[in-house]
């Protein structure tokens, strides 16, 4: 904005820790030690039982590793912060934040995609799903998720670093992020926000109406199931994954598409608390509550552990 004094930001005050630190502290580092432990637990029993060397739970695999990634990016920093009399991140830390966050949204979104067409084919094209998604198919798959991404969160990190803060530096939140930054810019945010739009269709929308489409293809098909047990087990295990992806998608697309009125700050970290760290804790328990195979593969790690010699 023209003829506004602008300085060199170095760093950040963060606002949402106004109120609460202790309490902020012991919720976020139970939440944390909880994804840590999920999370960890799936990828070393995916890697460690040969029964779980399938898509399913080779994306299942990857989706740990990102609610690792997401957790890791930012409750940390809240954990340190909620230790301090004023919440603070670097201008370069902040950024780098971002970048990670954005890169694990991103690819999250593909991932999930990627997780429900195997559902779907599984589902209903049980014949063909070993020859379309064979290990290499897979791996391509995977990759293709982080990168695409990596990409995206290029984009916005590009654009958020051409911005211009004026007086004293403060985001409306407890950990960085493209809103907060745009809230607290006193530079054009318009390339921004299109960037964010635009990207909100490519990145959430569109795996977003692709999960449905492969949720709906596979109610269709349980639906004709002859078996009753049958129905039941796809039914159950179906709608968990539903639930959270739903919720996940919803999170996230409020978080950068938010209503230009009646939505407070504490609103706004409620829902980013809620995609980027409470979803990460939920996605072990829903993915493999309920999972016989993961179970199974659980209680013989226990008794090998157990074994002597």
């Amino acid at each position: 904005m023209a003829g506004t004094n602008q300085t060199q930001v170095t760093e950040f005050v963060l606002l949402g820790f106004s109120y609460g630190q202790p309490f902020l502290f012991a919720l976020f580092l139970a939440i944390y030690l909880a994804t840590l432990l999920g999370n960890s637990a799936i990828l070393i029993l995916v890697s460690l039982d040969p029964h779980l060397h399938s898509p399913m739970y080779f994306f299942l695999s990857h989706l740990s590793c990102l609610d690792l990634c997401y957790s890791s990016v930012t409750v940390p920093k809240i954990l340190a912060n909620a230790l301090r009399p004023q919440a603070t991140i670097s201008y370069e830390g902040c950024l780098v934040q971002m970048f990670l966050l954005m890169w694990c949204a991103g690819a999250e979104c593909a991932l999930l995609a990627v997780m429900a067409y195997d559902r779907f084919a599984a589902v209903c094209q049980p014949l063909r799903h070993g020859q379309a998604l064979r290990h290499s198919a897979c791996a391509t798959a995977a990759a293709g998720c982080w990168l695409w991404g990596l990409l995206d969160s290029a984009l916005h990190t590009l654009l958020a670093a051409r911005l211009s803060f004026c007086g004293a530096a403060q985001l409306q939140h407890i950990f960085c992020d493209v809103p907060p930054l745009l809230g607290a810019a006193c530079s054009d945010t318009r390339p921004n926000e299109l960037a964010l739009h635009v990207s909100n269709i490519f990145v959430a929308v569109s795996p977003f109406l692709l999960v449905v489409i492969s949720y709906l293809c596979i109610l269709a098909t349980v639906l004709g199931m002859p078996l009753a047990t049958s129905r039941h087990k796809a039914f159950s295990t179906c709608s968990a994954h539903l639930m959270v992806v739903t919720l996940y998608f919803v999170a996230a697309n409020l978080n950068y598409n938010r209503p230009s009125s009646g939505y407070s700050p504490a609103a706004d970290t409620l829902v980013s608390v809620l995609y980027c760290i409470i979803i990460p804790m939920l996605n072990p328990l829903v993915y493999s509550l309920r999972n016989q195979e993961v179970w199974g593969a659980l209680r013989k790690a226990v008794r090998a552990s157990a074994t002597p010699g």
